[in-house]
């Protein structure tokens, strides 16, 4: 055996998955859980109100503990094991369970934010199911990868645990029945596309990983029939993945902005002497800049738009808010002008007092010698001097 063939023998050891799997007892697995009945319906309900509470106090750990409750994956598995088996009447089920799943699931979640007295300024876990992208259709697709593959091996494990929460086939439901309360089209129709994009990519990778594994099939198509659905197949993916991808391309440039936008204000946050940016604000592709010290004048001003044209910033997309906490070197010069005339007018004011009254006290000191004189003249013995320091 070649070296070259010894690591083919070794890869394919290690990536071969047909002994491990059991295909019958999978498919066996799926269609057991695909129903909404009984238990199913309260527990379904159950993980709801809790994945709303979540949402609606912005909890991380709530939100992923209803996710483990969670019956959902169940027929959206049921209908690409169907789709992938030829199977009529389990895609029938499986379709007409995953409406009920969805109606129980908008129902619970709106009753439950009509109620609920909590309505968040910034519900962030809310607004985080809004807007799918591209990147969403990858999570979904490789989770459902992963799913379908945990629920064909032999020995199962707590793969199933994992997928459910990165797919996060709950909170679009729970923000869907969010905008349902709140009449808010945004959030109702976000969060919908969301669940969509989740329910057919995992729909689809689990009709790969049908094929892949070769289910058995339960009838025969023909070719017409088999290209027919191919086609829809095809369709559905390219209708829900254009608006996905587009979203993608806008969070990308959205990025690219902040990051240009951050880079200008850390390179140029000193824009004069005494002026500085003290803070920044983006809004899609809108910037507002925060500057404090000395006004801009017109010349600095250009000259900050100019730098910010480097970044790929439009000068049309700056605003500019201005918090003056001190003076201009002209305003400066001129309150010093006019302290320096105030003191001089002041000193001669003060001197002219000053003098007047010093005036005033020459003339009474002579009074009071004069005073002095005839008391003595008139009683030389009785009378003691009289000193202006002592009067």
């Amino acid at each position: 055996m070649t070296a070259w063939e010894y690591i083919k023998h070794l890869f394919k050891d290690y990536i071969y998955i047909y002994d491990d799997v059991d295909t019958a007892a999978a498919a066996e697995r799926i269609k057991g859980a695909i129903w909404f009945k009984g238990p199913n319906v309260w527990i379904l309900a159950f993980a709801i109100v809790l994945a709303s509470v979540g949402l609606n106090v912005n909890s991380t750990a709530v939100i992923i503990g209803a996710m483990l409750v969670s019956p959902l994956m169940g027929p959206i598995i049921g209908t690409g094991l169907a789709l992938g088996t030829n199977d009529l009447d389990l895609l029938k089920s499986a379709a007409k369970n995953l409406l009920v799943m969805v109606l129980i699931s908008l129902a619970a979640s709106t009753l439950f934010f009509i109620i609920s007295p909590l309505d968040l300024v910034n519900p962030t876990e809310l607004e985080a199911r809004t807007s799918p992208t591209i990147y969403d259709v990858m999570i979904a697709l490789f989770g459902g990868l992963a799913g379908i593959l945990e629920n064909s091996r032999k020995e199962r494990g707590t793969v199933l645990s994992g997928v459910a929460i990165a797919t996060a086939l709950m909170p679009p439901l729970c923000t869907a029945g969010y905008g349902l309360a709140h009449l808010d089209m945004h959030f109702f129709l976000g969060a919908l596309y969301l669940f969509i994009i989740n329910s057919v990519f995992i729909a689809l990778a689990t009709y790969l990983m049908v094929k892949y594994l070769r289910f058995r099939t339960v009838t025969g198509i023909n070719e017409t029939t088999a290209k027919k659905r191919n086609n829809l197949i095809t369709a559905v993916l390219v209708i829900v993945l254009i608006p996905s991808i587009w979203s993608a391309v806008n969070l990308i440039r959205e990025n690219n902005f902040e990051r240009n936008v951050k880079a200008f204000v850390q390179e140029n946050r000193i824009v004069a002497k005494r002026t500085y940016i003290t803070d920044y604000t983006v809004q899609k592709r809108d910037v507002q800049l925060s500057i404090s010290g000395e006004p801009l004048t017109d010349e600095l001003r250009t000259s900050l738009l100019d730098k910010a044209s480097k970044y790929h910033i439009k000068p049309s997309h700056i605003s500019i808010a201005e918090h003056t906490f001190g003076m201009s070197q002209s305003e400066m010069d001129n309150l010093l002008e006019e302290i320096y005339t105030r003191t001089d007018t002041e000193i001669e004011e003060n001197a002219a007092l000053i003098a007047a009254m010093q005036s005033r006290l020459d003339q009474l000191n002579a009074e009071i010698e004069a005073l002095r004189e005839q008391v003595s003249a008139a009683n030389p013995e009785s009378v003691e001097p009289i000193y202006p320091e002592e009067f």
